[in-house]
């Protein structure tokens, strides 16, 4: 028996054969979850994982499957239906799962012949043995399960091509943003895979450098900054001495033993949603936790730097108190704090979230041409109509900010702050060089020819071939 797995990718925003730039394979990480259900698949089927991100397979001239899994993101559904399509034409019936197609779920169930809801690992097996049988049903409905039972990736399937490996340690997020899918999709519960269970897969990573893919991985009590202390501590013990970069709030840089610890189990960077740079702007998403924290940011990032770990910082453009000059705000703000490297998106409604259910009851959304638009929601593309700024406005502020926190007085500076606190320079140099010479780079190709007219339903734009 034959599983072909596959990882869509978007025509706007991937970066397709990272072999041929040292670059580009600092942009691109496993897809994990597919490397869990290939764990999952009983010994007698043969698995093969194809991330597209990497290399887009012919699919025509390889062994035809017997069962075809895809999961996507949003932003991929329009690319994962494409597959769908090819494949059934074959004969093959086709899987869906992941975050669309448990938000979108009777979308998606016009493109294939079954789809997975929720958490994979509760209902793989059963979805593996009705397809044995040929008796595949509709939907699987997915349960949120303990990560005791969490198995261990295949990282062994996607073996080259990856600057990181990629490992997950806890799931859920207690902050409910309103923007962020991960709690209707994760739940708010903080749930803590066993140390013993983390240790075991993070050994069998090879690459050097980690990606914790955690949305956070420290989480927000003290009882969880308790487990990852616990830990860090098995990390450290291991002497494995891989290098490795996690999400996590800003209380990160609070606790000095946390730091100490990370710092000791080679962390060297990690990844901070600020959102905004008001309370205002904390309160309109829901991000209330970060409130408290305003005034501490520049000192918690002045902790967190004494340890030799960088910091990135993600804010957001197009809330309803934005309004013209948000990009050099942010950009100033970035520079104030003392941030390494700095992440712009736009407020993106997703489907499942709070933001979608408010914009869609005041029609703000604009991109709806489904399943082809949904190409567009990547956070790097304005979609719907914004309060204070147009859609050109939205993306010459985005430049704007990038232009000003990415000139090269200011990446040398950057860099040299690094040597002189004794933290390594070459992270920051690959953050820096890498925003402003690929993201403005494939921006600007991304937004040729975009124009939408507030009003219209879908965009007129160049098409690039899927």
């Amino acid at each position: 028996m034959l599983l072909y797995l596959i990882n869509p990718y978007n025509p706007l925003v991937s970066v397709v054969k990272s072999k041929a730039s040292r670059w580009n394979r600092y942009t691109v990480w496993k897809p994990l979850g597919l490397l869990v259900i290939a764990g999952l698949t009983p010994k007698e089927w043969k698995v093969s994982v194809f991330d597209e991100n990497i290399e887009r397979p012919d699919y025509a001239v390889l062994p035809v499957p017997d069962l075809v899994g895809i999961t996507a993101f949003t932003s991929q559904a329009d690319r994962a239906y494409i597959i769908a399509g090819e494949f059934r034409q074959r004969g093959v019936p086709v899987v869906m799962g992941g975050i669309h197609a448990t938000m979108c779920p009777k979308e998606a169930g016009e493109y294939v012949n079954s789809i997975v809801t929720g958490e994979g690992e509760s209902v793989w097996e059963e979805v593996i043995n009705d397809s044995t049988s040929g008796r595949l049903k509709p939907l699987y409905a997915g349960e949120q399960i303990s990560l005791h039972k969490a198995p261990i990736a295949r990282h062994d399937l996607l073996a080259s091509g990856y600057r990181f490996g990629s490992i997950q340690t806890t799931r859920g997020c207690p902050l409910s943003c309103n923007f962020c899918s991960v709690t209707a999709f994760n739940g708010r519960h903080y749930r803590r895979r066993p140390i013993d269970l983390v240790m075991q897969e993070y050994r069998s990573i090879r690459e050097k450098l980690v990606l914790v893919v955690d949305d956070n991985f420290i989480g927000t009590r003290t009882d969880h900054i308790a487990h990852t202390k616990d830990l860090l501590r098995a990390i450290i013990a291991s002497k494995i001495h891989k290098k490795w970069i996690a999400q996590v709030t800003i209380n990160f840089g609070d606790d000095e033993e946390l730091l100490v610890l990370s710092a000791k189990a080679g962390c060297v960077g990690v990844f901070i949603g600020f959102e905004s740079i008001s309370t205002e702007g904390l309160e309109e998403i829901h991000k209330r936790f970060n409130i408290r924290k305003v005034q501490d940011i520049k000192a918690a990032i002045r902790r967190i730097h004494r340890h030799g770990i960088a910091v990135v910082g993600s804010f957001i453009i197009g809330l309803d108190i934005d309004k013209k000059h948000i990009g050099k705000d942010i950009a100033s703000a970035a520079q104030r704090y003392g941030l390494d490297a700095l992440n712009v998106m736009f407020l993106t409604p997703l489907p499942g979230t709070v933001l979608w259910n408010e914009m869609a009851a005041k029609d703000r959304i604009i991109l709806k041409g489904f399943p082809h638009d949904w190409r567009y929601y990547t956070l790097t593309f304005p979609v719907a109509r914004y309060n204070h700024l147009s859609w050109r406005e939205m993306i010459a502020e985005k430049e704007a900010c990038y232009r000003s926190f990415y000139a090269y007085a200011g990446i040398l500076h950057r860099v040299w702050r690094s040597v002189l606190q004794l933290r390594n320079p070459f992270v920051t140099l690959i953050s820096n060089m890498w925003y402003r010479i690929n993201t403005l780079r494939l921006d600007r190709t991304a937004y040729q020819g975009f124009d939408v007219t507030p009003g219209e339903a879908s965009v007129q734009s160049n098409e690039v071939a899927v």
